[in-house]
C-alpha cells in the first residue's frame, strides 16, 4: 500500500481535472481527495495498492483531454482516515 500527496500545475484548472480523477481513482479502488488550489494548481491525494497509485500519479501527468500538465510535486503522505475518492471544496 502507498499513498502520495501530489500537486499538479499547468492549465488544470477549469478543463474536467477533478472529475477525470475521480472517476479514474474510484474505477481503480483509490482512496483520498482531490482538490482545486486558489493558486491554480490541482491537489490530490491518492492512496492504494502501490501499482494502481504509481500509474494513477503517471496518468495525471497527461491529465484529460483538455488538460497541459507542466508540473508535478509528489510527496509521501499518510493514508486517508477513511476509504473512498472524493472531491473538496477549493483551499
Amino acid at each position: 500500500m502507498t499513498t502520495k500527496h501530489l500537486i499538479i500545475a499547468g492549465h488544470v484548472q477549469g478543463v474536467g481535472f477533478r472529475d477525470w480523477l475521480t472517476a479514474a481513482a474510484r474505477d481503480t479502488s483509490i482512496s483520498g481527495w482531490v482538490r482545486n488550489r486558489r493558486d491554480g494548481t490541482v491537489e490530490a491525494l491518492l492512496s492504494g495498492d502501490t501499482g494502481a497509485v504509481e500509474d494513477l500519479a503517471q496518468a495525471c501527468r497527461r491529465g484529460p483531454r483538455l488538460a497541459m500538465v507542466t508540473d508535478i510535486t509528489e510527496t509521501l503522505a499518510d493514508p486517508p482516515p477513511t476509504p473512498g475518492f472524493v472531491k473538496l471544496p477549493t483551499a
